[in-house]
Formats: C-alpha cells, structure tokens, sequence
C-alpha cells in the first residue's frame, strides 16, 4: 500500500509515494539497465496480442496494479509460467527491489510498467486481459480523499475494457469501507459480478495466494483481511 502522498491536482491522477531512500548502487544499475528491456512502451500503440510481448509462448496474460514489493507477483510468475505477467507500480524503490528477484530468478514472462496505472488502462487492447489483481490499495480513510482511491466507477469501466469476458478481477482490503465501496461500484457497472456464495468465499484468501507483506502487518494489527472475486460479463 502506498504511503505519505503527493498531491496531483489532474482529474483521475496518482496520489502516492513516488520514491524512498536513495537506490543502492546495484538497484540504480538495474534501473538503469534492466528495467528498460522489460518496461512496456506505451508511447507505441499495443500489440494486437498482448502475449507477444513476451520472448516465449504463454497462453494468456495478467496484470497486477500496485505490486508493491512483488510477493504476489513472483509466485505467479513462478507457479504460472506459461502466464504472461504485467505489473505495474509507481514506486522506484519497489520496482528496483522487483526488478532485482526477477533477473536473480531469470524469470522472462513477466513485463513491468513504471507509473500510473490509468496510461496503461488506457493503451492496453480491449479483451486483452484474463485476469487483474489489486491487492491492498491505498484506503484513503478520510472522507475528504475518498476520490482518491484507485477503485472508481470511471477505473471499473476501464478495467471492464480490457478484460476478457469471464475475465476476473481479485480485489483484497483490510479496511471494511473500501471493500463496502469497491462491492458498490463493481456491482453498478453491470460489468461485473460478485463471485461469491458464502461469507467463506471472501473471508478466506484465494488458494494458493502467497500473502503480502502489508497483509501480514494488517494481521498483525489486528484487521481482517477480505478476499474477493470480481468475473467479467
């Protein structure tokens, strides 16, 4: 989850922490050197097919907004190798800590975007996606900055764009309100539905889902995560 923010003052613009304590000389090298060579272009229009993004064949591809440290990230790169992965953060320090496991773990199908997630909404190819995860973001617990959450009617839309139908969206948050307020908006979209039966569908996390270190801090402090299931109509 992002932390202390800087304010933007453009409609539908990132409000968050964009860097923290200076890079070590290994991360700045990999900044400079390796995040290049996986970074989307989005100044060029997308590819047609997203899984030709990739040096080898994958089936299908996957984007993560607000990846943070990469927990979640590299065990899906790790576990779904013949997935293509995208994930997207704006925070240099995460991204730097990232890049590093992935060249430690040669690992090749995953793609990374340094910067705002709405730029790459925007370019991403209509029914590109089968699956989007938002795991923990921001809360923005005071009323005055509720418009600054990520989860709104406008971002549901987009998201809807991109994702296949039947696609899925994975929406985790400790907070009750913004579980209540992402329920609220992906239900009016007419987009969505919630996949859920049984409070256990959404008390209990996904199988096989590795946890994050934020999540392990909201455990720790006593908060409850939530678990839910969004599918693309």
């Amino acid at each position: 989850m992002n932390s202390e923010p800087i304010p933007a003052k453009s409609r539908g613009a990132f409000y968050g922490r964009r860097k923290g304590h200076p890079l070590r000389k290994g991360q700045a090298h990999l900044i400079q050197e390796a995040l290049p060579r996986l970074s989307l272009d989005l100044s060029k229009p997308a590819p047609a097919d997203l899984r030709s993004l990739f040096p080898q064949p994958v089936s299908g591809v996957r984007l993560e907004i607000g990846f943070g440290s990469g927990e979640n990230l590299l065990h899906e790169a790790r576990t779904n190798s013949g997935i293509g992965h995208i994930g997207c953060d704006v925070y240099l320090n995460g991204v730097a800590k990232f890049v590093a496991s992935l060249m430690e773990e040669k690992l090749s199908n995953v793609r990374v975007h340094h910067g705002d997630a709405q730029p790459l909404l925007d370019w991403l190819p209509e029914g590109s996606l089968e699956r989007l995860d938002i795991l923990y973001p921001d809360p923005w617990p005071k009323r005055r900055h509720w418009k600054r959450r990520f989860i709104s009617d406008g971002r549901v839309k987009k998201i809807a764009r991109v994702l296949k139908p039947r696609g899925l969206v994975r929406f985790a948050t400790d907070i009750p309100h913004y579980a209540e307020w992402a329920l609220i908006r992906f239900a009016r979209s007419g987009a969505f539905e919630w996949t859920a039966e049984h409070p256990e569908d959404w008390l209990k996390p996904w199988p096989g889902f590795p946890g994050t270190r934020y999540e392990a801090k909201a455990v720790r402090e006593g908060r409850k995560p939530a678990y839910f299931t969004f599918v693309r109509l």
